[in-house]
């Protein structure tokens, strides 16, 4: 009973170590962001007289304070262009040649069709490339090189930013929390004898690494995602982006127009044709004919029996 109790205590005490030990951890807003960056800020100015005055110690308090910050910034940059080129699928091959060049990689890619609304096919690619984040603006550069004008044929483009180091920082004061817990754990089990007490310990044991399994694999993406930064390249045939005016007459555009639903209007005429020849002919002929001769046969047969009723009446009278 009495080891028993004292490996109870041992497992009682490791918890609440971890548990006080979480209370320095960075404490998290509603949003899930750091709530406060003073939690960072050091309990005391290191090499300070203890007798020094409290005026003293506020201001080296304040010149800490406003210090610039050491810690190294992890920033996501993305980015994602439209662009109008003459040849999309020849455009995402070089694309995908120049990402490998410069150190990266190409996520994914895709090359369809679409249908306009007078009935043409055009191609249509879409490639998310990943590569350094120091060659983000050189690579940019040179994925809007490749298209004819720079000035029209850029469709789109976006550049993004997410500055993650609180969330990097507030990750890894966690994983160093739960990795002192293991350690504790570990020797809590080593000093066991109990079965019980041995699958005890190793439960909780389990539940810790899974824990930091999970945090080690957020600390990895950020690291990987602040290093490589995603571009994302939508590109469509130059054809098929029809220009936009906001004023001015374009009598080439007009007459285009007009040839066009002139052609629309014939194509329908002939296709109502096309229908009336194949398809309503044949069923008239074949339901109409059979109604056609079923009537004439009953008028001609009305016919002959009027003349045989007058015939017999004229005789009666002579």
């Amino acid at each position: 009973m009495k080891r028993n109790l004292g490996i109870s205590l041992i497992i009682i005490s490791a918890l609440l170590v971890s548990a006080c030990s979480a209370l320095y951890a960075p404490a998290q807003s509603k949003s899930g962001g750091v709530a406060s960056d003073r939690a960072y800020a050091p309990m005391a100015v290191p090499n300070a007289a203890p007798s020094a005055p409290a005026g003293e110690s506020v201001s080296k308090e304040l010149d800490l304070a406003s210090s610039p910050e050491t810690t190294e910034r992890i920033v996501i940059k993305n980015a994602s262009l439209s662009l109008a080129v003459t040849d999309p699928d020849a455009t995402l091959q070089s694309i995908a040649r120049m990402a490998e060049s410069m150190g990266g990689f190409v996520v994914s890619s895709n090359t369809y069709k679409t249908t306009d609304e007078d009935g043409v096919e055009h191609p249509v690619a879409d490639i998310t490339v990943r590569i350094p984040a120091d060659k983000l603006d050189t690579t940019l550069q040179q994925i809007k090189a490749m298209v004819p004008d720079t000035k029209t044929d850029i469709l789109n483009e976006n550049i993004s930013g997410q500055d993650v180091t609180k969330e990097y920082t507030d990750t890894e004061s966690r994983l160093n929390n739960l990795k002192a817990a293991e350690t504790q754990l570990v020797k809590i089990m080593e000093a066991a004898t109990k079965t019980e007490d041995v699958m005890s310990v190793f439960r909780e044991l389990t539940q810790v690494r899974e824990q930091i399994e999970v945090l080690q694999g957020q600390l990895n993406y950020y690291k990987e995602a602040a290093r490589l930064s995603a571009v994302s390249v939508h590109l469509e045939a130059k054809e098929a982006i029809k220009p936009i005016t906001t004023g001015g007459w374009q009598p080439g555009l007009e007459v285009q127009k007009a040839l066009q639903s002139l052609i629309k209007g014939l194509t329908l005429l002939v296709n109502l044709l096309i229908f009336i020849l194949i398809v309503l002919v044949p069923i008239g002929l074949i339901i109409g004919l059979p109604i056609y001769l079923i009537v004439r046969a009953v008028r001609k047969h009305k016919g002959t029996t009027k003349t045989v009723e007058t015939k017999p009446a004229t005789a009666g009278k002579k």
